[in-house]
């Protein structure tokens, strides 16, 4: 017995020493590359520094409600929009602004099956969601509809939720909230059209209500554009007794006008 077991254990680390090499050669066949441009880097997984000085990285001063940056600090905490028409969410925060670099982020994930960006992105949300993800006692992935789920074949909010979880340890419920109805794309909405576009859209799934009761929800998408989404999700999760909504997305678009 003791002869099988060394010989097993010899096995594994030959085994073992072999990926490592094979990983090795294939490192030096090909070289880590920036996961926007595709110019050799470093580090795998990374950007490179063009790529990097061109993200726009969200920072204080901004709304503590929104998480909007201000052009100029004036000591405000809250945007005066915010206080004239509140979202149901409690705070929103988002890791880099819907610039050039971002968005083909975004868009290499969601439309061209690059799923190996996810945890670079998610990475960079821990970041920035320092001050919400500590109180959050779930993670939810806004929803795609089954028929959209269907076509792309994965949920990139999920994605992005999954690679959190893992690295703060907050569970993630992709099985709470749902999609009831498909909406058209947002894309070319204003901020109105956009609420209307998602009124009613979002629905708690079977029992999830006995599960959210009293609990913290931390709201998990790729982009916040006007916020009409998260804030329809927010609505529906408020009337399920949750304790509080905040919202966490990799990027945020933001009007400077």
């Amino acid at each position: 017995m003791r002869i099988g077991s060394y010989l097993r254990q010899a096995g594994g680390r030959a085994a073992g020493a072999a990926r490592a090499l094979g990983s090795g050669v294939l490192g030096l066949a090909l070289p880590p590359t920036c996961i926007s441009c595709g110019d050799i880097t470093g580090v795998a997984g990374g950007l490179c520094g063009t790529c990097w000085s061109k993200l726009s990285f969200i920072s204080r001063p901004f709304c503590e409600r929104t998480g909007a940056p201000f052009v100029h600090d004036a000591g405000l905490t809250i945007h005066p929009d915010a206080l004239d028409d509140p979202p149901a969410f409690d705070r929103a925060r988002a890791a880099v602004t819907f610039d050039a670099v971002a968005r083909d982020l975004v868009h290499k994930l969601k439309y061209a099956d690059r799923l190996d960006l996810a945890a670079p992105l998610a990475r960079m949300m821990a970041q920035a969601g320092g001050d919400v993800l500590p109180d959050a006692d779930l993670l939810l992935p806004v929803p795609l509809h089954p028929f959209r789920l269907w076509r792309r074949r994965f949920n990139q909010a999920a994605l992005l939720g999954r690679h959190l979880s893992r690295a703060t340890g907050v569970p993630q419920r992709a099985d709470l909230l749902k999609r009831r109805r498909v909406t058209s794309s947002q894309t070319r909405l204003g901020k109105m059209e956009r609420r209307e576009n998602v009124a009613g859209a979002f629905a708690l799934c079977g029992n999830a209500a006995s599960v959210l009761a009293g609990r913290r929800v931390l709201l998990v998408d790729d982009v916040y554009t006007t916020g009409a989404t998260l804030d329809a999700c927010a609505r529906v999760l408020r009337r399920a007794g949750v304790s509080g909504v905040d919202a966490l997305t990799f990027a945020r678009v933001v009007d400077f006008a």
